[in-house]
């Protein structure tokens, strides 16, 4: 695991100096700045050290020059920190470094390296704790595949989105607010540095309820049968824009983020090109391929999940006919990754575990003119063989469908169901484990600017959802 581990780094490091600038090319200088964002980091780094240690109640982040030098000296090691501290909070804190980068009009690359490198300064100085590999991983890496998307989206909110004026600075910031930080402190002077090139996308959000249909995991006192949720999608960047292309990091991505009244934060997923280009099959097929970059975080009642990956995939779109658009996407990676039993369902805790992992994510989407969607998804992580505690292996599936009635304007509603299961088998606890939960759920949807979408480049004077 730890030749594998890296291998990622240095890969991911070595991509990252490689590349030459990904924006446009009129971009000078002047409209960057490498010292502010340095700034920002080292200051946000020193805040939240001195937060944590006034009021965690632990004495880990009781710095001292003493421990700073003994961590410089290391070793790194794997730290078992709370699951969503590992893998929600970490990538978080990431994003805000590359979200600092990127509204001070760094390139993606740039922002990535100076991302993994504040990463490295928190480990080092932000706690007195040995500095953590999968953390480095967490926030120096996820963070900027989890930070590309949400920089993206507070510039689309900020530039092309219908709300009035007065609102778009306030949603842009809740989104990325190293983007709100930026423009409260510097105006406009950084944002000519990016150009989103107009991108085809759709968005959408749910609100509704959810029934759990299936409980199948053994006993689980705090398990809420009934609960609230909350589902942003977003596509950015969908193949077939007339004149757009996929020069730079993440021109497409989906990005999604599920809250649920009964466990906080269970789903953030990112899933970017990083590198490729896009392709025609005759003329109603377009597409795009290459390496995707993907930071996967899965939370419902009975396990937890999450991976940071490299993937090799493709997203397409395909007319079957001229009202009827076959949207989807394939990938298979390989990527650092962690799961867990939840807290109240088994209490041993040896069922924490790191490893190198295969994941497949597949995702299809029917398009019926103007008026339904029909979505159907599915991923995969198989940890076959985990070094962490024990040997063991540990394979996690979640699938779901979806489906979309537009009523009237971008208002619509929908019915989903979503299979969670979890098989494990360690040393520790013998025999096969198995967690399984059914849900399904029903949902006002409030569809993005173009209501339900497909790109038509066949005609753009009548592009359905442009």
């Amino acid at each position: 695991m730890r030749t594998a581990l890296f291998a990622l780094l240095w890969s991911t490091a070595f991509v990252a100096a490689a590349q030459p600038p990904d924006e446009d090319a009129t971009v000078t200088e002047t409209d960057k700045s490498y010292l502010w964002p340095a700034l920002e980091i080292v200051g946000f780094d020193l805040l939240l050290s001195n937060y944590n240690r006034q009021f965690s109640g632990t004495s880990d982040y009781d710095v001292s020059w003493s421990s700073i030098r003994r961590n410089l000296r290391g070793p790194w090691v794997v730290d078992n920190d709370p699951f969503r501290v590992n893998q929600f909070a970490h990538p978080y804190q990431g994003s805000l470094y590359h979200g600092a980068g990127r509204s001070t009009g760094l390139s993606y690359w740039e922002a990535s390296a100076l991302t993994f490198a504040g990463s490295a300064w928190w480990e080092i100085t932000g706690e007195k704790t040995p500095p953590a590999k999968n953390d480095q991983i967490a926030s120096g890496i996820a963070g900027s595949f989890l930070g590309e998307p949400l920089f993206r989206m507070a510039r689309l909110v900020q530039d092309r989105s219908d709300l009035p004026d007065s609102w778009r600075p306030w949603l842009a910031a809740a989104i990325s607010p190293s983007v709100g930080l930026s423009r409260l402190a510097f105006g406009s002077r950084f944002e000519g540095a990016f150009s989103d090139h107009n991108p085809a996308y759709s968005g959408r959000l749910n609100l509704g309820w959810s029934h759990a249909t299936r409980e199948d995991f053994g006993p689980a006192p705090d398990f809420k049968t009934d609960a609230f949720q909350a589902d942003y999608t977003l596509d950015y960047g969908l193949p077939g824009e007339p004149g757009y292309h996929y020069s730079r990091p993440f021109d497409y991505f989906n990005f999604q983020a599920l809250l649920s009244g009964a466990n906080g934060v269970e789903a953030l997923s990112s899933r970017g090109l990083l590198f490729g280009t896009d392709y025609a099959l005759g003329d109603n097929y377009r597409g795009i391929w290459g390496l995707y970059a993907n930071y996967d975080y899965l939370s419902p009642q009975i396990f937890h999940v999450s991976t940071t990956a490299l993937s090799l995939g493709t997203t397409g779109q395909w007319w079957v006919s001229p009202k009827v658009a076959l949207q989807g996407t394939a990938l298979v990676g390989l990527g650092y990754s962690a799961a867990s039993t939840a807290r109240h369902v088994v209490t041993d805790t040896s069922e924490y575990h790191y490893g190198m992992a295969p994941q497949v994510a597949l995702a299809l989407r029917v398009v019926g003119g103007d008026r339904m969607a029909l979505d159907v998804s599915a991923r995969m992580v198989s940890m076959g063989n985990i070094n962490r505690r024990a040997a063991g292996r540990d394979d996690i599936s979640r699938v779901g469908t979806a489906f979309t009635w537009r009523i009237q304007g971008r208002h619509a509603i929908g019915i989903n169901y979503v299979w969670s299961h979890r098989e494990a088998d360690y040393p520790s606890a013998p025999g096969t484990r198995q967690q399984t939960l059914g849900t399904v759920g029903i949902y006002y949807t409030l569809l993005g600017q173009h209501g339900v979408e497909a790109v038509d480049w066949r005609n753009t004077d009548t592009a359905a959802g442009r």
